[in-house]
C-alpha cells in the first residue's frame, strides 16, 4: 500500500501542477475565480500535492541505496541558505524570461537582480534543494522523489527558454544580450534586495525551526 499512495501522490502531483495551467482550463478557472483567486488557489493546491508526495515518500517501503553518514546531514543545511536567498530576490519580481515573473514590463535590463546570475533562480533553487535532499535520503522512494525535482527543474530551463524565445521573439535574445552586459561585480542588486536578503534569512531560520514539526527530522546535526 505504500507504494500504492506514492505512485497515486506522484500522479496527483504532476496532474495538479499541469491541468490548471493548460488551455482551455485555464481561462475558465481565471474567469470564474479571477486572476488573484485563480494563483491563491493554484498555489494552495500545488503545495498540498507537494505536501501529500513527501508525506508518501516517507511511507513508502525502505529500499536503501547507500549508507547514511553524519556528513550527510550538513549537505541540506548547508545547499538551504542559498536556496531561501534566491527565492527571496526572486519571488515576485520582474523576470521576462520565466513564465512566473511579476510586472515584467517593469524589467530593467541594466539592473536585472538576481536574473544576470541566473534566467530562472526558482528553477535553480528547486534544483539545489532537491539535489542537497537526495544525499541524506539514500533510498529509493526519496532518490524518485528528489531526483525528479532535480532533473524537471535543470531540463525545465532549456525548454522554458526555447517556449519564451518561440513568444517573445528577438526581444528575447535582445534582453538576454542586455542583460549579460551588466557586470557581476559590484553585485547587480536592486533598491528593495536588502530587505529581501534579510527575508531570506528568517525564512532559512523558519525552516530549520518548523522542520521537526513538519517533516518530522531535525535538520540540524
Amino acid at each position: 500500500m505504500g507504494w500504492l499512495e506514492f505512485a497515486a501522490a506522484y500522479a496527483a502531483f504532476f496532474i495538479t501542477h499541469s491541468l490548471p495551467v493548460r488551455l482551455p482550463l485555464r481561462p475558465m478557472l481565471q474567469t470564474a475565480l479571477g486572476p488573484r483567486g485563480f494563483t491563491v488557489a493554484y498555489s494552495a493546491l500545488s503545495l498540498a500535492a507537494l505536501a501529500w508526495l513527501i508525506v508518501a515518500a516517507g511511507r513508502a517501503p525502505f529500499v536503501p541505496l547507500w549508507s547514511w553518514s553524519p556528513w550527510q546531514i550538513y549537505v541540506p543545511l548547508v545547499a538551504m541558505l542559498p536556496v531561501c536567498l534566491i527565492l527571496a530576490l526572486a519571488i515576485a519580481r520582474p523576470n521576462p524570461f520565466s513564465f512566473g515573473g511579476a510586472r515584467n514590463a517593469k524589467f530593467d535590463p541594466a539592473r536585472p537582480g538576481i536574473v544576470r546570475l541566473h534566467r530562472h533562480p526558482l528553477l535553480l533553487a528547486l534544483a539545489l534543494w532537491a539535489t542537497a535532499h537526495a544525499v541524506p535520503n539514500g533510498d529509493l522512494a526519496h532518490l524518485i522523489l528528489f531526483g525528479t525535482f532535480a532533473v524537471f527543474a535543470t531540463l525545465g530551463t532549456r525548454l522554458v527558454d526555447r517556449r519564451r524565445q518561440r513568444e517573445m521573439g528577438d526581444t528575447w535574445q535582445k534582453l538576454r544580450s542586455e542583460v549579460a552586459r551588466t557586470p557581476l561585480w559590484p553585485p547587480p542588486l536592486t533598491g528593495d534586495d536588502a530587505l529581501r536578503l534579510v527575508a531570506g534569512l528568517l525564512l532559512y531560520a523558519t525552516l530549520i525551526w518548523l522542520h521537526p514539526a513538519v517533516i518530522g527530522v531535525s535538520p540540524l546535526p
